[in-house]
């Protein structure tokens, strides 16, 4: 893997960059908030909604509050960090090609989670897996320039929990206790993709 640069900055020896000086302070600062306030100042009130479900989803799945935790934190922190990324011009043209990439093929996949809640009998755990697993790579590939270590763990830990076969088949159960909460996550999905934001 390549070397990345320190912690969203430019290139050591560069000269003073005002904007990657700009861009580590903004990092700083994120790391310093609690995850309940970094969301409410970086996500809009229907993501907030989702991770709200996928948390109670997860919390039940798990039996552990700490590991749903950490999850929705690391999500939060994905999300936020390539926010600031795209809001600061960050992204080479090649990298914005793969964000959009990165963004039908997410859409694609909750399209698909969509659809195998609402058909009987539709759900293809083996599609659901691959397709999260490109997402993953494709997510780590644009990261990869930007953010450090510590970020592709977030990205894995996220993608390996929510693409683990247990937990899918769990998940699509008919009679499966987590479908209280699959039933509030498709409405937001639904929601979200009406609105434009997935």
């Amino acid at each position: 893997m390549a070397t990345r640069k320190g912690k969203l900055g430019a290139e050591a020896g560069a000269g003073f960059d005002s904007k990657g000086i700009g861009l580590r302070a903004q990092k700083k600062i994120l790391g310093k908030m609690s995850t309940k306030r970094m969301a409410k100042v970086f996500i809009d009130d229907s993501t907030g909604e989702l991770l709200d479900y996928l948390y109670k989803l997860t919390k039940e799945y798990t039996g552990s509050k700490k590991e749903s935790e950490k999850l929705m934190k690391d999500i939060i922190k994905i999300v936020v960090k390539i926010g600031i990324l795209y809001r600061n011009d960050q992204f080479n043209k090649d990298e914005l090609i793969l964000a959009e990439r990165f963004r039908k093929k997410f859409r694609s996949t909750v399209m698909s989670v969509i659809s195998f809640y609402e058909v009987d009998y539709s759900f293809d755990r083996n599609y659901l897996v691959r397709s999260l697993k490109e997402s993953r790579d494709m997510l780590n590939s644009l990261i990869d320039r930007h953010l450090t270590d510590k970020s592709h763990g977030r990205v894995e830990h996220v993608f390996k929990f929510f693409a683990d076969e247990e937990f899918l088949d769990t998940l699509f159960e008919s009679d499966s206790q987590l479908r209280q909460h699959l039933v509030r996550i498709i409405a937001v999905l639904n929601r979200m993709i009406d609105e434009g934001s997935i």
